[in-house]
């Protein structure tokens, strides 16, 4: 662990524990919480680790992560913001890489109440890369979603869309194909 990052909150270390032993049947319950209407599925899961005065906010917000975990319970280094952006190859218009970049905007451009879906869709998106997802970052960020500064949504911003000129010099010295 090097000294920038911190302790994993303990519902992703439960959640990956979850993973670890493959617990089918938790991980199940915690997909189902996905779905409209059956939210509270999800509760028996998270309420342990959180506090006794939290609001329903703070359970909607542990039980969106623990459901999104179960669909691909693979952690990694990567902000999903990452995550996506490894998968992303700017090209031409109309190339599939567009609907990665689309998909990407409307999650910026999303309103609270419609996170939900459009951040199962990256993560569906995501899952066939095998490289995991940093939980704990996804945890803040659905956290802190809809903060007046809009720091997560500029990070992610950054981190899909910042410099790339490290990817562009190691192509540029690609030997070309006839």
């Amino acid at each position: 662990m090097t000294p920038e990052q911190t302790e994993s909150h303990p519902l992703v270390s439960y959640l990956q524990s979850l993973a670890a032993r493959e617990d089918r049947a938790t991980l199940a319950a915690l997909r189902t919480s996905l779905r409209q209407g059956h939210e509270l599925e999800g509760l028996r899961v998270v309420l342990p680790f959180l506090s006794h005065d939290a609001g329903r906010r703070a359970e909607d917000d542990a039980v969106l992560l623990a459901g999104l975990f179960a669909l691909y319970p693979e952690a990694g280094p990567a902000s999903l913001a990452e995550a996506l952006r490894s998968i992303w190859r700017p090209s031409g218009r109309g190339s599939e890489n567009d609907s990665i970049e689309g998909r990407f905007m409307a999650l910026l451009a999303a309103a609270r109440s419609d996170l939900p879906i459009h951040l199962r869709h990256a993560v569906s998106l995501t899952a066939p890369s095998g490289g995991g997802i940093d939980w704990d970052d996804l945890y803040q960020a659905i956290r802190y979603w809809d903060h007046e500064n809009d720091f997560v949504r500029r990070r992610w911003a950054r981190a899909f869309w910042g410099s790339r000129v490290q990817e562009l010099d190691s192509i540029a010295d690609e030997p070309a194909t006839a």
